[in-house]
């Protein structure tokens, strides 16, 4: 026999976590937050609610914040985003939900990592990356 009561606290419990229980880092709201426009808005998610460990959510569960991009399918790309970020995932049959064409690759990246911040800009102002947002594992 199933505990409806039990499924809606999972739920509003991974709401929670997953939103930072109120939208700023931490839990507290901070409305001055914002995503840096590094390459005129190309980075969609919130960075401020991001700490300088790369790492988001309440002390007993802090996670990395995975990102995902589309590059050209060319090796010239390739090497040039690796060479700036060493937490990427290359899928190149995938388009993923930022939906990579045929002609592109999907590259996932995590926050968890030095210097996460400094990467991020980096990525955001190749001419070729058209838009860096948040991954979601579902």
């Amino acid at each position: 026999m199933s505990n409806p009561g039990y499924l809606l606290r999972a739920c509003f419990f991974f709401f929670l976590s997953a939103n930072g229980c109120g939208g700023g880092r931490n839990g507290h709201d901070d409305s001055s937050s914002s995503s840096i426009d590094g390459a005129s808005g190309i980075i969609s998610f919130e960075l401020d609610r991001i700490g300088d460990d790369g790492l988001i959510g309440p002390p007993d569960g802090l996670r990395s914040v995975m990102y995902e991009f589309c590059i050209p399918a060319d090796s010239a790309s390739v090497a040039e985003v690796r060479a700036i970020d060493p937490s990427l995932e290359l899928y190149p049959a995938a388009p993923g939900r930022v939906t990579c064409s045929d002609e592109q690759i999907l590259c996932i990246g995590s926050t968890h990592q030095d210097d996460w911040r400094t990467i991020l800009e980096r990525l955001a102002a190749l001419d070729y990356v058209e838009r860096i947002d948040e991954a979601f594992w579902e």
